[in-house]
């Protein structure tokens, strides 16, 4: 299965780039779920992410992941 690396914004992966796998025409799954590690013996907690399509300086077709909740 191909792979691209897909950056990240907001929640706690803002910044940074991480290899997500694409299917044939290059798009990513629509989420993108992380499970978080508990805190002070908490539950443990998903941020969930959503695909959304930027174009990049170059005017071709990019993909990024932006934080809904978690």
């Amino acid at each position: 299965m191909r792979q691209a690396r897909i950056e990240f914004v907001g929640g706690p992966l803002d910044g940074r780039s991480l290899p997500v796998a694409v299917n044939l025409a290059e798009r990513v799954p629509e989420e993108y779920l992380v499970e978080l590690s508990a805190r002070g013996g908490g539950p443990r907690r998903v941020a969930v992410y959503r695909s959304e399509s930027v174009h990049g300086p170059d005017g071709r077709r990019r993909w990024r992941y932006v934080f809904v909740s978690g």
